[in-house]
């Protein structure tokens, strides 16, 4: 678990809000858990919908939205929870928050961010000007935080209305390797790209683990996997990166550490997505052709929890993290 820090109250005596997504009702009740002297409380929000699909949304008693600090959990991860979620952001600071802050763990649509042939749409653009519209609140513009974004140039298709705040998981995985059972491993980071490496990569600066990068190689029309940088050999590697949806990138960057004599592979990824139930390939009862010893990853993501208690996944909660973001 992250380092529990003792929260700054910003809230000079106001009193803060916690409103969720229904998706994240569970991760809502363990950030409050950390209260202990009960300084967030939950909000109550209906989220229901008419009868031809269109959200009806309902905030229990709006009247304690005022002059409080309120934070929203979102959860982006469909167009359906999108728009009924955007709604209620552009509502709340209309009730005279004080201040909001959006907790966004995954931005969904961060891998299409950049048009390469004209008439390809930048998905991340659209929604990143869809949050940049909610409105300001009593003391100023909105703050949205997002883990492990992507890309980072995506903080930039938010405009000056509101202030981008990125985070990363990474913590957890570290403080995961320190405990007393993984002292004796033999570690080393593997990354799968560049991109892997250029936005992980300085995390891992000052805890002396060897780091391997692979990259992708073309011959004609086919495509591999290879290590360009670094040694495996007799080393545990833990592949890093952003997000898993098939899982390809990951079992070929593992096959290619272990054809160059890594003892072991796990993997470790913020947004744990797995469209089509791509997970099973992993599990150990199905007999993967690349075996992971361990798969972490985290609860940003609602299917997520799924996954508790099948080996090899391993998921870490955010909640403590998100905590301490509150209230800093």
């Amino acid at each position: 678990m992250a380092e529990e820090k003792k929260p700054v109250d910003e809230c000079d005596g106001f009193p803060t809000i916690l409103f969720y997504a229904r998706e994240m009702k569970k991760l809502a009740e363990e950030i409050q858990s950390f209260s202990k002297d009960h300084r967030i409380e939950l909000g109550d929000i209906e989220w229901k919908t008419f009868a031809d699909s269109w959200p009806n949304i309902f905030i229990r008693n709006s009247e304690q939205i005022r002059h409080s600090h309120v934070l929203f959990l979102a959860s982006l991860h469909n167009p359906q929870t999108i728009f009924e979620q955007i709604s209620l952001l552009y509502h709340l600071p209309k009730y005279l928050c004080r201040s909001l802050k959006v907790l966004l763990p995954y931005f969904p649509t961060g891998t299409m961010e950049r048009i390469q042939i004209q008439g390809e749409i930048a998905t991340a653009f659209s929604l990143a000007q869809m949050i940049s519209a909610i409105p300001l609140t009593r003391t100023g513009p909105s703050e949205i935080v997002i883990f492990d974004i992507h890309s980072l140039q995506n903080q930039f298709y938010f405009s000056s209305n509101i202030i981008v705040r990125l985070e990363s998981t990474v913590e957890l995985l570290l403080d995961e390797l320190k405990k007393t059972e993984n002292q004796n491993e033999k570690y080393a980071i593997a990354f799968p790209d560049d991109g892997a490496h250029k936005r992980f990569g300085h995390m891992f600066d000052g805890h002396n683990y060897p780091v391997v990068i692979c990259s992708k190689i073309r011959e004609g029309d086919s495509r591999s996997t290879a290590i360009r940088e670094g040694n495996p050999k007799g080393y545990h590697c833990i592949i890093i990166d952003d997000l898993v949806q098939s899982g390809g990138t990951l079992i070929e960057c593992a096959g290619a550490v272990l054809r160059n004599g890594a003892v072991n592979v796990s993997a470790f990824v913020g947004h744990g997505i797995f469209p089509n139930e791509s997970w099973k390939k992993f599990l150990h009862s199905n007999n993967p052709i690349v075996r992971f010893d361990k798969f972490y990853l985290t609860n940003t993501y609602p299917n997520t929890e799924i996954l508790i208690d099948k080996p090899p996944f391993k998921v870490f909660s955010i909640a403590q993290i998100l905590f301490n973001i509150c209230f800093n």
